[in-house]
């Protein structure tokens, strides 16, 4: 399937000039709420994007918009850009079940189906109509990836809702993984976890990263601060201000942004 996608991208004038995701002008409403008002932001391939802000931000709804989940909804607009390796994603010629794939998104709380560990990591692929032997190596190159597979490699007959919450939500990681996309967008995927199940998610995406483009939205400053090259802060559907991590956390441009790391307000 990815083969649809390919030549679109690749036909694109800048495809080799940046390699990432990137919106321009992008605004989103639903109904006669506007909720993101004009961002333009881009997220390269070998970085960590860290997106914090307080709630009603709009950054659960950028992150929707980049793999345009808000198509479900009538009531959502969309206008502006995005472009994924150069070529906008909000284009016919680019079937939506083949973007999600190149464009893959992990939630706050993990859904597993109601099928084995193996049956979970094997769904999408089986669309692909692979042999047998190259699920397998997909599905355990997915959980490796996603620091999973020795604590599965056993279990993988067993139903996925026995995995704890933490095991559960690298699943899902190792799931998305297994199609091999180009940008992973994560929303808040540690808010209900233990610190060591955090840390195992932040160690596996420091070795993604080099492959991927990683967007993550965190109300967490501390795990921005330490996961993150780059760091956005949005404030009622505006960026305010994007800098390198060290630098927006100890040097922030807007004493908006300074207000919300300090805890003034947020």
């Amino acid at each position: 399937m990815d083969a649809n996608l390919e030549p679109v991208l690749k036909d694109a004038a800048d495809f080799h000039l940046f390699s990432g995701i990137e919106t321009e002008d992008l605004r989103v409403s639903y109904s006669e709420n506007e909720i993101l008002k004009g961002i333009t932001l881009d997220a390269r391939r070998g970085e960590i994007l860290s997106i914090i802000g307080p709630a009603g931000a709009g950054k659960t709804t950028f992150l929707r918009s980049l793999n345009r989940m808000l198509d479900l909804d009538p009531d959502w607009r969309v206008a502006g850009a995005v472009r994924l390796n150069g070529q906008t994603i909000y284009s016919k010629e680019i079937p939506v079940f083949v973007l999600r794939r190149k464009i893959g998104m992990v939630f706050s709380v993990p859904v597993t189906l109601p099928m084995t560990i193996y049956q979970n990591l094997a769904f999408g692929l089986n669309l692909d109509r692979e042999g047998k032997s190259r699920r397998d190596e997909k599905v355990e190159k997915g959980l490796r990836e996603a620091y999973l597979w020795d604590e599965v490699k056993d279990r993988l007959n067993e139903p996925a809702g026995n995995l704890s919450g933490g095991q559960q939500q690298r699943l899902c990681l190792a799931r998305t993984l297994t199609l091999e996309p180009s940008v992973l967008l994560l929303d808040e995927p540690c808010s209900g976890l233990d610190p060591i199940s955090t840390r195992r998610i932040e160690e596996a995406l420091q070795q993604l990263k080099r492959d991927l483009t990683i967007i993550l939205v965190t109300n967490n400053v501390k795990q921005a601060a330490r996961a993150s090259d780059r760091t956005a802060f949005f404030l009622f559907g505006e960026l305010i201000e994007v800098q390198k991590t060290e630098n927006l956390f100890t040097t922030p441009r807007e004493k908006k942004t300074a207000d919300y790391i300090s805890g003034r307000f947020g």
